[in-house]
């Protein structure tokens, strides 16, 4: 499998509204689900057709983390997922609190790719299905909530689901902006010209009909045999980045004609929605960056757990514009000291980036298995995740995140890094960033004389990163599973003694 580094960097597409009618997709035998604490009846609609890819290689995937799934139990199948599709318009204006009505537009047909990593034995199985809208900022389909979340769903027996939801993904196109690391050159291929014999077949007839698309593919999950054989107990949507702008726009104006989806997983969001689009356009993400901040919408069912970096809330994406009070199906964290595009998610990409100082390595994937391990137990027994404080912000006609002496973010969830530092991991991008930069934070090494006024020897900083990691655990936002991974972040080397 060639690899391409995952970059979350905006690119620039064109768009217009839909304005065109249509008549309303023909409908499927409807279904039930359990979302949370009550039973929700989904509307009837028509579902994909699964199709095996017999073609022989290896699935595509530009992915910092190529899974290696053989020894945790897990197989991977790739499947053709196929149909008409619906575009939607908006019916009135796409108002800030989210509650929107959309109407059915034109249809036209589809034939895209899906990717299944899901246990071996159907015993193992636990009934979660996290589906995935693969990322395409960098010009190719990536999987960034696998990337963050890979442990999580293996030990608990999940299933995961990728998406090929947008144009440039499946057709290629125009990538706006570059980056200059190994797997780059696939970037705006698109999967077709990529691997022809794998995926030739393969038309996606433009981004204004991805939302209808990813609903067919669930539906597709819940009636066929993607995923073994076995019926998903709960399908949880997920995106990043571009794809958590997607999530935005689905939650407000699909899921309450579809209810196909039973939570919402959402990371780095901007403030506003991925646009909707005429046929053959791409979503204009560029557009989408400078559009009116919207909320989640306060009056549906499946719960949202939405988190974000410190990179997020301010900066480009600038989330603070859409902040919204915690709710009984609504969940905000923030993590201080973290970036958008940071180190682990970017893998060994991080080096080559050309930033003036290293990129941010903060524990993001850490706290994030622990929302995701929230997230389920919300739709399982109805138990909400903790409430997390909020980055602090200085408001004003230019917000600024508050910080202490050492330039680390005030508020927000907390992790050992930030706590007990021996560098300041900040959302913040080195001076005079490339746009790469501007996204992937920095982390910039405390001098020697700084750390040896925090820690009179390397036995006392150890202690009071173990103190810090604990405390994370207790409070909700690290899992005890995950004790040694954030431990790990620890750098006594740094302590001289």
């Amino acid at each position: 499998m060639k690899v391409a580094a995952f970059v979350c960097v905006a690119l620039v597409a064109a768009c217009s509204s839909s304005s065109t009618k249509a008549p309303a997709p023909a409908a499927s035998s409807p279904a039930v689900s359990t979302s949370a604490s009550q039973a929700t009846q989904r509307p009837a609609g028509p579902a994909a057709t699964i199709t095996a890819i017999a073609a022989a290689g290896t699935p595509y995937m530009g992915s910092a983390h190529p899974p290696v799934l053989q020894p945790s139990g897990y197989v991977q199948q790739e499947y053709i997922a196929s149909g008409n599709a619906t575009a939607y318009r908006a019916s009135g204006a796409l108002a800030p609190d989210g509650r929107w009505t959309l109407d059915r537009s034109t249809t036209a047909a589809y034939r895209t790719r899906i990717l299944v990593r899901r246990p071996a034995k159907a015993s193992a199985f636990s009934g979660n299905v996290i589906v995935e809208w693969l990322n395409v900022s960098s010009g190719a389909d990536s999987d960034p909530e696998w990337a963050s979340l890979n442990e999580e769903i293996e030990r608990s027996g999940d299933a995961w689901v990728g998406v090929s939801a947008q144009r440039i993904g499946v057709e290629g196109g125009t990538v706006a902006v570059k980056v200059n690391v190994p797997g780059s050159e696939q970037a705006g291929k698109g999967l077709k010209a990529l691997d022809p014999a794998r995926y030739g077949t393969l038309v996606h007839p433009g981004d204004g009909y991805s939302f209808d698309i990813f609903t067919q593919v669930a539906r597709a999950l819940r009636s066929t045999d993607a995923l073994g054989g076995e019926a998903p107990k709960r399908l949880i949507a997920a995106g990043e980045s571009q794809s958590a702008f997607a999530m935005v726009t689905y939650y407000d104006g699909v899921q309450p004609l579809t209810q196909e989806f039973d939570g919402f997983f959402v990371h780095s969001r901007g403030a506003a929605p991925l646009p909707l689009v005429d046929a053959e356009k791409g979503a204009d993400i560029a557009s989408a960056i400078g559009g009116k901040p919207t909320i989640f919408r306060t009056d549906q069912t499946a719960p949202v757990m939405d988190i974000q970096t410190e990179t997020d809330v301010l900066s480009v994406l600038d989330s603070y514009a859409a902040r919204q009070p915690d709710t009984d199906r609504f969940r905000l964290w923030e993590v201080a000291g973290t970036a958008h595009a940071d180190a682990h998610l970017v893998g060994a990409s991080a080096t080559l980036f050309g930033c003036p100082l290293p990129i941010n390595n903060g524990p993001m994937h850490v706290v994030a298995k622990s929302a995701f391990h929230a997230l389920k137990a919300w739709l399982s027994t109805g138990k909400a995740p903790v409430i997390a404080p909020r980055i602090d912000i200085a408001p004003g006609a230019s917000p600024a995140i508050r910080r202490n002496a050492e330039g680390i973010a005030l508020g927000g969830i907390r992790t050992p890094p930030v706590d007990v530092p021996v560098a300041t991991l900040s959302g913040a991008p080195s001076p005079h960033p490339s746009t790469i930069c501007l996204l992937a934070g920095s982390t910039k090494p405390f001098t020697a004389a700084q750390i040896a006024q925090l820690y009179p020897s390397r036995a006392d900083y150890v202690k009071q990163f173990n103190s810090a990691a604990d405390a994370a655990i207790k409070a909700g936002f690290v899992l005890a599973a995950d004790r040694a991974a954030l431990l790990a972040y620890a750098e006594p080397q740094m302590i001289a003694g």
